[in-house]
């Protein structure tokens, strides 16, 4: 088997926020996306990837004969994410491109941090069209793909979209035809054998279903399935869009999809920030949210918790000891004495956190050590205070 998917990264080299990975439809590569980058890519680094046979991407990253399957292709994407360094991805993808980022979020939640599915289904209609589709292109290979090719508009669009005209759209169709008839006929596979139906309910991601109102080929019904299915998701309907709705829509698809995956970012921080920190302490800070502070803590939640500290590169513990040297040496006394029973909270003991202060005594100053030393006896002597006084209690 060949190495590797083709792909294409856009967006800033170095960003705080997780990569977005985008996948297309069957017949399509990642110029299918292009429209929709430039919204996309702003602060991230944005990841389309081809599927087998299709923009350069070798056939044979799946099964040729016929037994291809959609954890076939999962693992081919994981496999390219694994050799780019990205361990935690959000994911995007229409169609065909689309239900394999469901099959990853529901059989790889470490890896999907949040999901949007596009113009696709759980099961994509009768499997024996589409092993006819697969027999004829194996058959007839590039005959067969120009065929396809010349009527793809009819599966791609609403009869009445000006989409069907565009200098884009005959680029795209010219595209269809050069893609390879194996890798073409083992995504037919795929498509005929997969059954989403019953891993919907363990998908955990923050899930965004995006449909097409006049999509041809997985009309608004399968939409609905899969957010009927998935617990929490969302669902948006596009109207008079078809089956390729970020070629069709690009800026209302990117739009969406900026929308939900800042929420997704703000819930996960959300979770990690309550981890940390304390249900009584958020709760008392979201108690004090006013019109004019509430930008600020949507932005601390959204990017220090969901972006920062979510990460996978470093622990807890050890991103506690960053941020205490960091509150010391800019004199943050009290965000310290927070962060120190954020530490607690993290698995540091106070022996760990007395290192740490030490440490800082030499790099950032012995007086502003020697306050952060004050400041976090006091917050350990009242943490352990409760903790007494249950001993107390129980021995008396």
């Amino acid at each position: 088997m060949s190495s590797c998917l083709t792909y294409r990264i856009d967006g800033p080299a170095e960003s705080s926020r997780l990569p977005l990975l985008l996948g297309s439809s069957i017949g399509t590569d990642a110029a299918m996306w292009a429209a929709a980058v430039p919204v996309l890519a702003r602060d991230r680094a944005v990841v389309r990837w081809n599927l087998p046979g299709h923009g350069g991407s070798p056939a044979d990253l799946v099964p040729t004969d016929g037994s291809a399957t959609v954890a076939d292709f999962a693992a081919a994407l994981l496999a390219l994410a694994d050799g780019l360094g990205i361990a935690t991805f959000d994911y995007a993808g229409d169609s065909f491109g689309g239900a394999i980022g469901a099959y990853l979020a529901a059989h790889h939640p470490d890896r999907v941090n949040a999901l949007a599915i596009c113009c696709s289904s759980a099961h994509f209609g009768d499997p024996a069209s589409w092993r006819a589709r697969a027999k004829k292109v194996r058959e007839e290979g590039a005959a067969a793909m120009a065929e396809l090719g010349d009527t793809a508009p009819n599966r791609w669009f609403p009869a009445e979209s000006p989409a069907r005209s565009w200098p884009e759209t005959a680029e795209l169709i010219a595209t269809h035809k050069a893609v390879d008839s194996l890798g073409y006929a083992a995504c037919c596979d795929a498509i005929a054998a997969v059954d989403l139906t019953p891993v919907l309910a363990g998908i955990s991601a923050p899930t965004l279903v995006v449909a097409g109102r006049g999509d041809p080929a997985t009309p608004p019904v399968h939409a609905r399935e899969l957010a009927d299915g998935i617990p929490g998701s969302g669902l948006i309907e596009l109207p008079g869009i078809g089956h390729l709705a970020p070629f069709e829509a690009p800026q209302a698809v990117a739009n969406e999809l900026l929308t939900h995956f800042s929420g997704a970012r703000f819930d996960a921080g959300m979770a990690v920030r309550r981890q940390v920190l304390g249900d009584a302490h958020v709760d008392r800070a979201n108690a004090r949210i006013t019109p004019f502070t509430q930008p600020f803590q949507d932005l601390i939640t959204r990017y220090a918790w969901g972006e920062i500290w979510t990460r996978p590169g470093l622990d807890r513990r050890t991103r506690s000891c960053i941020t205490l040297t960091a509150l010391v040496a800019h004199g943050h006394l009290e965000e310290l004495a927070m962060h120190v029973r954020a530490a607690c909270t993290n698995g540091l003991t106070p022996d760990e956190i007395g290192e740490v202060l030490l440490q800082t005594a030499i790099y950032c100053g012995v007086p502003a050590a020697n306050s952060a030393f004050a400041v976090a006896q006091r917050v350990l002597d009242e943490m352990a205070a409760p903790a007494a006084a249950q001993e107390t209690r129980e021995t008396s």
